[in-house]
């Protein structure tokens, strides 16, 4: 039986970058799985969001993704970029921390989230991005949300995030 290629992208918050302990760590757990192609996109070239977004789109070209084999999966503006990539072209799996959503700076600021299997994590603590509009927006889109006592970079919760991350793929049919 030939084993079937996924794509998983990831994408990095504002102020961080593909090598961040969250990124790698949720690289490697994705990595683990048979078949799988983890790739972190490096935006740190710039703060846009729709520049961001066209590198997102750009990485799943060049990588010749299919769109029903691909996870999504990023953190704040990271969060932001799966979300919007997956309102335009839907994907397997959309997996979300701290999205930035329902913010008034963002083009698109609540995209609606088009996959087969989603999920967001957000910290109640979060002072960067208020978790209230994005339980909002989980509502409105019938979206599965975890909240975590935990702020913005969820690094309490990291041990949690990846095994969500890993139960996850596992539902999604990595």
């Amino acid at each position: 039986m030939t084993q079937r290629t996924t794509h998983v992208f990831l994408s990095h918050g504002l102020e961080s970058g593909p090598g961040s302990t969250k990124i790698q760590a949720l690289k490697a757990a994705a990595e683990a799985f048979p078949g799988v192609i983890a790739e972190a996109v490096d935006h740190r070239s710039s703060k846009d969001p729709a520049t961001r977004l066209a590198q997102m789109r750009h990485a799943m070209a060049q990588a010749g993704a299919v769109p029903q084999r691909t996870i999504l999966a990023g953190s704040s503006m990271g969060g932001w970029v799966c979300a919007q990539t997956s309102a335009e072209q839907p994907v397997l799996g959309c997996f979300l921390l701290a999205p930035a959503l329902a913010l008034p700076d963002y083009p698109q600021s609540s995209p609606r989230i088009v996959a087969d299997h989603a999920q967001i994590i957000h910290g109640w603590d979060d002072d960067v991005v208020p978790v209230m509009p994005v339980i909002a927006l989980a509502q409105q889109q019938a979206l599965p949300i975890l909240l975590l006592a935990d702020g913005h970079r969820l690094q309490h919760s990291l041990e949690r995030v990846v095994a969500e991350f890993r139960q996850f793929l596992i539902r999604a049919g990595v």
